[in-house]
């Protein structure tokens, strides 16, 4: 149960107080950047693939025989969500050629805000997993969320670089 318990806390990370979830994501977001920066975009889409597929191994392992598998020292979803939002701007940069060593900040502030603010508000498709209370919902709701903020932050991105620029 160790094992279980220090990968869905995220090596502990979701035990930080307050606000454990926010903790989780500046985690991922500190080691988003890390991996951006070794393997640029292919490391960090590889490294999102294995920790989705790792959160939905050891949430239900992690939770099972607990009345409420949501228990928010579990941040292996925001870990997998926030990975998902830095994912956009890191194809960009990847795309337009900017060496692994270059994120410029507006890029990842903005997929930890709009993580944060989607995570937090939970509109639609998150809101409606988020309800599953169920393992597999602990998981959904933040990967809903990540492609949210992978959407708003290229949407900002487009709309920084094409009106104000």
């Amino acid at each position: 149960m160790t094992m279980d318990r220090m990968l869905a806390t995220w090596f502990y990370s979701g035990l930080l107080r307050p606000a454990p979830g926010t903790w989780g994501s500046a985690v991922a977001v500190a080691m988003g950047l890390i991996l951006h920066r070794i393997g640029h975009f292919p490391l960090l889409a590889l490294a999102t693939g294995l920790v989705i597929l790792l959160g939905f191994w050891v949430v239900p392992r992690y939770t099972a025989g607990m009345d409420d598998p949501d228990r928010s020292e579990i941040v292996i979803d925001e870990v997998a969500g926030q990975w998902l939002a830095l994912m956009a701007p890191s194809l960009g940069f990847w795309h337009a050629g900017l060496p692994a060593d270059s994120f410029p900040w507006p890029g990842w502030v903005a997929a930890f805000l709009f993580f944060r603010l989607f995570d937090i508000w939970k509109p639609w498709l998150v809101g409606r997993a988020d309800r599953r209370h169920d393992a597999a919902g602990v998981m959904l709701d933040d990967l809903w969320a990540g492609i949210f903020a992978a959407i708003a932050t290229m949407a900002a991105a487009a709309l920084a670089h094409g009106v104000l620029m």
